[in-house]
């Protein structure tokens, strides 16, 4: 950018010096060599760029801005050859600039690393670069200062500022077991932490990486204006040729080069992507290019996993029905088989036989069969922990009395899960799952946002899924569904419109990979979620997903207005050249306004807020 200045300011002072020959009547060949030297000095890296261009068999703007202008000193044109190379500089130096603006977030977000660390090593406090501090160090971070790593605290306790990474400026309270993210400040109190991940591994360098491939990512829409100019250009040349046999002048012929340069065209669609990835990476929302922009803009139905997502993801036992011995016996047995799970519910079972300090036994030969529980051998002792399908696929009967409770408790919203041993159901432990507060009124917020039907997936049974899509005002659901089932059921809704399915990055990867728009919300450091979704939002806030339905929506709205203004003004200016209204100082200016302008329009998404 720093040549292209330097560029701009010699090529006008030498127009300037030019004109001061001409009025003060100086010898005209000096005036002109003048002019010469400026359009030369002005569009040399133009013609370079047009020549490289043509190795690869690419005609493109280059191409028809150097010929009109050898043209133009060709016949005498000297002026208008200078103004035309001058003019198109200062377009594309003022178009850097202006593009450095859209990607300020970007730019924003490197301010935010952490430029010092301190550890403790060889018994004392040693301050050093982030780089520099290695995985399992103890890292201090006192009031006001950055985390420096990604990590878990081990002492102390904090109010910590994680804008950087979930956008919302709300502190998180952070104590003894919880994780926190390198670039996070310490508002308030003391931590001392223990580093997972350093340097490049951490959650905002990754963060960093995807909004930068994001941002250099091409939409659709993009993608057929690029090709569609790959086309137009040789299309233009073909036309002046046509037009200079028709009417032998140069000077039209020319000048019908330079100001059909589809300049504004070709960067209405990026500049308009570039801004809003870069609005929504501020608000903690990761998109991972502009097909996924633009794919989200176009979502007509959204499918809503339950657990984790349209809860809090932190069930916990609410009652022990024991059919034989007593409760303690249930967990006992249960506990050891769900200690291996990853399950949201297998570890409310695990905690709660922790809290009634219950000592956990060691299981063999443990087996997840996905969507129907675990099983295992705890003390010589076959034990199922699951569904009914789980107890049926292996033979144990459900009897009338087991069956009747079943269905009270999840008539009640609890999720009951059977624990069998031997052969023989022991007990059934209910379990609940809080609903999020900021998933009630979700539904009618996204169809304002312009989502036709929301719809819940779950693997619960069909009487809790019930009661939760109807407190939550929801269109549709669907429950006991396996996770293959799941991907069935996104394939059957895709057929009818667009689909996002929104997960919380761990279980729903089938789910998230098969849906025209995978959503994995709450996802911070999930490795799970930061690889299959097209779109991660780092907070753990539901409101996150209208703003970015609202926000894709907008992109596409100022993609679309760009476009149209950028053809508008092609067709105007070669209906004016052809009437000879336009000619080639003038075209080429206000073809750089055009330009400009639709810079300028995309810079607004910037500032795009959510309409409340």
């Amino acid at each position: 950018m720093k040549n292209k200045k330097n560029i701009l300011i010699i090529s006008g002072a030498l127009i300037i010096f030019s004109f001061i020959l001409k009025y003060i009547d100086v010898n005209s060949y000096a005036k002109d060599a003048l002019m010469i030297a400026a359009a030369i000095t002005a569009g040399y890296q133009t013609a370079r760029n047009a020549v490289v261009s043509l190795k690869y068999r690419v005609l493109g703007i280059e191409a028809l801005v150097t010929v009109a202008v050898v043209g133009a000193i060709f016949i005498g044109e000297y002026w208008e050859a200078a103004a035309v190379t001058f003019l198109f500089m200062l377009g594309s130096y003022l178009e850097s600039r202006t593009l450095e603006k859209t990607r300020s977030s970007l730019k924003s977000l490197l301010e935010l690393a952490p430029v010092t660390a301190t550890v403790f090593r060889d018994g004392r406090e040693e301050r050093v670069s982030p780089d520099e501090v290695h995985t399992g160090e103890r890292v201090i971070v006192r009031p006001g200062e950055k985390i420096p790593v990604d990590g878990i605290v081990i002492k102390g306790k904090a109010s910590v500022n994680q804008a950087a990474i979930t956008g919302e400026s709300i502190p998180a309270e952070k104590q003894t077991g919880d994780s926190v993210f390198s670039t996070t400040v310490i508002e308030t109190g003391y931590l001392e932490l223990e580093a997972l991940r350093v340097g490049d591994d951490t959650t905002f360098a990754r963060i960093m990486e995807m909004v930068e491939e994001a941002q250099d990512s091409k939409a659709p829409t993009q993608k057929f204006i690029e090709r569609f100019a790959q086309y137009y250009t040789p299309g233009i040349m073909v036309l002046s040729i046509f037009v200079f046999m028709a009417t032998r002048d140069i000077e039209l012929t020319l000048t019908l080069l330079v100001i059909s340069c589809p300049g504004a065209m070709v960067i209405s669609a990026p500049v308009s992507i570039v801004a809003g990835i870069g609005n929504g990476a501020r608000k903690g929302i990761l998109i991972k290019g502009g097909e996924y922009l633009e794919k989200a803009g176009k979502v007509e139905t959204v499918a809503f996993d339950k657990t984790g997502t349209l809860t809090v993801g932190k069930p916990v036992v609410t009652k022990i029905k024991a059919f034989e011995g007593t409760e303690d016996d249930i967990l006992r047995m249960a506990a050891p088989v769900e200690v291996p799970s990853e399950h949201h519910l297998a570890k409310a079972i695990v905690q709660e036989a922790k809290d009634r300090n219950i000592t956990i036994a060691s299981t063999e030969d443990f087996e997840v069969l996905s969507g129907f529980g675990v099983k295992g051998t705890v003390d010589g002792k076959n034990i199922l922990v699951g569904t009914r399908k789980l107890m049926a696929g292996e033979g144990i009967i459900i009897s009338q009395e087991i069956e009747e409770y079943l269905q009270k408790e999840e008539n009640n919203g609890q999720t009951a899960v059977l624990a069998a041993k031997d052969g023989k159901i022991i007990g059934a432990v209910s379990i609940s799952d809080k609903i999020r507060e900021d998933a009630y009124g979700l539904a009618d917020k996204l169809k304002k946002a312009g989502v036709k039907k929301v719809v819940m997936l779950t693997g619960d049974n069909e009487r809790t899924a019930k009661a939760v899509a109807a407190k939550l005002g929801m269109d549709d659901y669907f429950s006991e569904l396996l996770p293959e089932d799941k991907v069935s059921k996104l394939k059957e809704l895709k057929k009818t419109s667009p689909v996002a399915m929104i997960g919380d990055g761990i279980n729903d990867a089938p789910a998230l990979a098969v849906a025209d728009l995978g959503i994995a919300m709450g996802a911070t450091g999930t490795d799970a979620a930061m690889e299959t979704a097209d779109v991660v939002l780092m907070s753990d806030n539901l409101t996150r997903l209208t703003y970015t339905f609202g926000l894709s929506r907008a992109t596409m709205r100022n993609m679309k207005q760009n476009i149209y203004f950028a053809v508008a003004v092609v067709f105007t200016l070669l209906a004016g050249v052809l009437t000879k209204n336009v000619f080639m100082a003038s075209g080429m200016l206000i073809h750089e306004i055009s330009v400009l302008l639709v810079i300028i329009n995309a810079v607004r998404l910037m500032n795009y807020k959510e309409k409340i």
